[in-house]
């Protein structure tokens, strides 16, 4: 079973116990997949790496979306991002800790021969691709930053 068919038989479920935040938050899920599916000149079928790719950028938007409102003091619409949040996060890899993080990627840019600020674009690459969505690209390039410094 693919992750979006995963992701559609959940919602069939959330749908029938009336549970209308994980339903609203799969439907937005499902319709962020579709329209990348049709984004382009042809259709085409995602892999499971994509849907998650999607998910992680729709989690992403509940994230700001719930900073910007705490900011803003409507701390009723937070909750509502956070609850929606919380239903994405059930389907990405879990997130790694900074000791995990600073680990990976100190060997990624070792490997990838980076040397100085100058080079950031190519630790970079080389970082995503060996925490392969597990932490934001913010978090990464925080650590990608002090790695290079020292």
């Amino acid at each position: 079973m693919t992750l979006k068919d995963q992701l559609q038989a959940d919602l069939t479920t959330a749908m029938r116990e009336r549970d209308p935040v994980r339903a609203g938050s799969l439907r937005m899920a499902l319709t962020a997949i579709t329209n990348e599916e049709v984004a382009g000149k042809e259709h085409r079928d995602l892999s499971d790496d994509d849907v998650l790719k999607v998910i992680t950028k729709e989690a992403k938007k509940r994230r700001e979306a719930s900073a910007a409102y705490r900011e803003a003091g409507r701390t009723e619409l937070a909750a509502k991002e956070d609850a929606e949040l919380a239903v994405l996060e059930a389907y990405l890899p879990t997130q790694l800790s900074d000791e995990e993080l600073t680990a990976i990627v100190r060997d990624a840019v070792a490997a990838s021969g980076a040397m100085g600020m100058q080079q950031m674009g190519l630790a970079m690459k080389a970082a995503q691709q060996a925490v392969a969505g597990r932490a934001e690209g913010g978090r990464v390039a925080g650590i990608v930053k002090q790695v290079l410094a020292s």
